[in-house]
């Protein structure tokens, strides 16, 4: 009888203790909600249970669901799926576009996603497109490296790489140079570059110029829309491939 009353207690501590640590272990899903940063991390969520945006169009759907066959094509195949977002300067939307969408792809577990940015020509990162992405949760630093066309540390959580954002050719060296997409970001690269050598696929995507309102009492908050109307569309994207893939 003591024997019997023993052997309970200890199953019945066992189990409780077994209870204790499944649930003191994390999924892979809880570390993945704690590696971006927690201003972006609330964003991306926020905007990813809000479903499509009004500013996609049947038109613009249907363009960026050709895209996002693409990306679950790389997957499937074991590639990488790299994508550079292309404007005239390399200075606003696609910036905007390249650290959206990578801050998407990392929130929605698509490791195989690198994103890009480039223009027709090269001039300088917007210190107006700085501000906007720091706000909505980026970390961008300044490198000091030089004065003109700065380069910057753009950082999306702690135990994430850091991204090297300057203005650039979308031929730079730092870009990939064939098996890539190319998304235009604006009317103007659209139709200077009707062909993107070494593009696998060419979308386009184009967003108005923030620039309209530089110098205006609405400069601050164009930007701000500016670079929400971009992430919540990247932020849709990126989730349409994860509903596209088996």
């Amino acid at each position: 009888m003591e024997a019997h009353m023993w052997f309970s207690i200890f199953l019945a501590c066992s189990t409780k203790q077994t209870s204790v640590q499944a649930i003191e272990q994390p999924t892979v899903e809880t570390v993945k909600d704690h590696v971006l940063y927690a201003q972006l991390q609330k964003k991306l969520q926020e905007w990813s249970l809000q479903g499509k945006p009004d500013t996609i169009t049947p038109d613009r759907e249907q363009v960026m669901n050709d895209l996002a066959l693409w990306i679950r094509e790389k997957k499937l195949e074991n590639e990488t799926a790299e994508l550079i977002f292309v404007c005239t300067h390399n200075s606003r939307r696609s910036h905007m576009s390249q650290l959206w969408a990578q801050a998407a792809a990392e929130y929605l577990n698509l490791p195989h996603v690198q994103t890009y940015s480039g223009g027709t020509e090269a001039t300088a990162f917007n210190p107006r497109s700085v501000r906007a992405l720091s706000t909505h949760g980026f970390i961008i630093n300044d490198t000091k490296e030089r004065v003109e066309n700065p380069i910057y540390e753009t950082k999306l959580g702690n135990n994430l790489p850091s991204i090297r954002s300057f203005s650039k050719k979308f031929g730079h060296k730092s870009n990939p140079k064939e098996n890539f997409a190319a998304v235009m970001v604006c009317s103007d690269a659209d139709t200077k570059c009707p062909f993107v050598p070494g593009a696998d696929l060419r979308v386009a995507v184009p967003y108005i110029d923030p620039k309209l309102s530089d110098g205006t009492e609405q400069e601050a908050a164009t930007y701000l829309a500016k670079s929400e109307e971009i992430g919540r569309e990247m932020v849709w994207l990126m989730k349409r491939v994860t509903e596209l893939l088996p």
